[in-house]
């Protein structure tokens, strides 16, 4: 089962950044740091459900949202208020994005995002990871993934993914893509690979980040509509890299996957880290 993660929450955020612009400030921003959902949130009400009761919670009142997801980021400001000091989180929730319509498939979405036949892993040779290693939000595992295409949509394209659990965890993983070269291959490798270790690791309950609204997008709200069409776009046209999309849609059968955005290049260690991986892979030998 697949879902976009708080969908409602970011388009209320976008609404209100909007409202700031046109016409004042007004009420104020609830940024939960560690809780049952990192991020910043628009009433107290909602910030109380994710921090109430948690261990250690870190949660702080804000007149901007800039100053809120500067909280969120900050992993070492000791500030706590609003007087629950209960609760625990792994990282920030993704910022505002208003859902994008479907636009799949265009040329410029495969060559203007940054650095796969596909990376098939061999689930029995795997060795067995302690569960206690990886970073858990609730029930569910926390992975990073990113892909990067130094010269993409060129002929000389190198591509790469990466696939972050944690600090020198035994999982993480930086390779070259192999096949077709580009930025959307990549990004859609990467959660192919990191759905696969979790279902080698028996886990079904996975947050996946990626900085790639597209897949987001595609995996779940485009992917539905396209097999319906015979894996044509609402406009009739041969989905661009069906053989990808029918195997990330097929590694997502019987796993719960909450998938979240986060922004690139802004700070957040997991991201910074899967990208890092995903440019070490970029360098090695393509098949």
């Amino acid at each position: 089962m697949t879902r976009l993660f708080s969908l409602a929450h970011r388009v209320a955020l976008a609404t209100v950044r909007y409202s700031r612009c046109g016409c004042g400030g007004f009420g104020m921003f609830y940024a939960v740091r560690r809780g049952r959902k990192t991020g910043v949130f628009l009433t107290w009400n909602e910030c109380r459900t994710q921090v109430d009761r948690f261990p250690a919670a870190r949660f702080k009142k804000f007149a901007t949202e800039d100053e809120a997801w500067a909280f969120v980021r900050n992993s070492v400001s000791p500030d706590v208020s609003e007087g629950q000091k209960n609760q625990r989180v792994q990282e920030p929730q993704l910022k505002a994005n208003k859902r994008p319509r479907e636009s799949p498939n265009d040329e410029e979405d495969e060559n203007t995002e940054p650095c796969v036949k596909h990376l098939k892993q061999n689930t029995e040779s795997v060795p067995s990871v302690s569960k206690d290693t990886f970073s858990y939000m609730g029930e569910f595992v926390v992975v990073y993934t990113d892909g990067c295409c130094s010269s993409n949509g060129r002929k000389r394209a190198r591509a790469g993914i990466g696939v972050y659990w944690g600090p020198g965890h035994p999982l993480n993983v930086g390779v070259r893509l192999p096949g077709r070269q580009t930025n959307q291959r990549a990004e859609i490798h990467a959660a192919c690979k990191a759905i696969e270790q979790a279902k080698a690791q028996n886990i079904d309950k996975l947050v996946l980040y990626t900085d790639s609204m597209f897949t987001i997008n595609a995996i779940t709200n485009w992917v539905q509509g396209w097999k319906k069409n015979g894996w044509r776009t609402s406009t009739g046209k041969e989905v661009i890299n069906k053989e990808d999309f029918v195997e990330l849609d097929t590694l997502t059968q019987g796993m719960d996957i909450q998938w979240m955005h986060v922004p690139g290049h802004s700070g957040f260690i997991g991201n910074e880290e899967a990208d890092r991986l995903a440019r070490e892979g970029a360098k090695q030998p393509g098949d």
